[in-house]
């Protein structure tokens, strides 16, 4: 621009023919040409800003090509090896399955036959399943018999018991003048020595021994649903006086109806009542001594609780 300026003047210098309006429209221009300059130059030197901004930038970018090239020659390399590992298992794949389609098959034959035989247990397994439930129903149901039956025992030992006091609390006065009151095996034997109820050879009740006969038929009339057996017993002396008795057999029958006469006068139900003579073949002492022979002679009362409840559960 100096050197443009320089070749102006100059030529105004050596011209100075040139017309003053020439002269301003010069100077025109010069300004005009002087402020392009000014923002070509600001406009180069942005230009050379972004040159070098754009070179960082392409310097960056060439590195993270670089790496991307690194990383694709990497993954190219991973890649041709799992390409090469999938050949490699292809072809062991097509060898066993060239190898083993026959072990297939056998396998497959042998897990069907094995099917077949789990299907055939299960079945098995549901009926004997079945069975359990119909043999668990029927334990239980035992079970439950079982229970009831127990506890129909345990009332009919209350009864009996209670039973025992009420005929010992009865018979109180008679007790040691050859009358006695024991509970076993689940009844109650009342024996009475026939020196209580009976004379020698008799059969007809004495007065006192009649008096204990209807304290305990008292008992009883409170007790229906009780079993009373009358057994009447004798020594082994043969009976002799003649008549209706011919023997120890009679004597004892006769002296047991006695008893159940007794007992039925005082309303005792005859439904409860039985007879029996056993004569001298159910000792409870010896018949060698006279004190013996007083023992067997007697009266036993046997008194049992009525067990058809008992007998109906054991029978369902």
């Amino acid at each position: 621009m100096k050197a443009v300026l320089v070749s102006i003047v100059t030529l105004f210098m050596f011209t100075s023919c040139v017309t003053k309006k020439r002269f301003v429209e010069l100077s025109d221009k010069y300004d005009k040409l002087y402020k392009t300059n000014g923002k070509l130059i600001a406009k180069n030197d942005q230009l050379l800003k972004d040159k070098n901004t754009i070179g960082e930038q392409l310097s960056e970018l060439q590195q993270e090509k670089k790496e991307v090239d690194n990383q694709v020659a990497s993954l190219e390399q991973s890649f041709k090896a799992l390409q090469k590992k999938q050949e490699n298992l292809q072809d062991s794949y097509d060898l066993l399955s060239s190898k083993s389609s026959s072990e297939i098959n056998a396998k497959a034959s042998e897990n069907q036959k094995l099917l077949i035989a789990l299907e055939d247990k299960e079945n098995e397994l549901f009926e004997e399943e079945a069975e359990l439930r119909k043999l668990k129903a029927a334990l239980d149901a035992r079970s439950k018999r079982i229970e009831d039956l127990e506890a129909l025992i345990a009332s009919k030992e209350q009864a009996m018991e209670k039973l025992k006091d009420a005929i010992s609390d009865a018979l109180i006065g008679f007790e040691g003048k050859g009358l006695t009151v024991v509970q076993r095996d689940g009844k109650i034997y009342v024996s009475m020595d026939n020196k209580l109820l009976f004379g020698s050879g008799q059969w007809a009740v004495g007065a006192n021994g009649k008096k204990a006969v209807i304290e305990l038929a008292k008992v009883l009339v409170e007790n229906p649903d009780i079993n009373v057996l009358i057994e009447g017993h004798t020594d082994n002396v043969p009976y002799k006086s003649g008549g209706v008795i011919q023997d120890n057999w009679d004597l004892s029958v006769k002296r047991a109806t006695a008893i159940v006469r007794i007992l039925q006068n005082e309303k005792v139900s005859a439904n409860q009542i039985t007879a029996a003579g056993r004569s001298e073949y159910n000792p409870v002492a010896t018949n060698e001594t006279v004190e013996g022979k007083a023992k067997n002679r007697r009266i036993e009362i046997v008194l049992s609780p009525n067990l058809d409840a008992i007998t109906k559960l054991l029978n369902e």
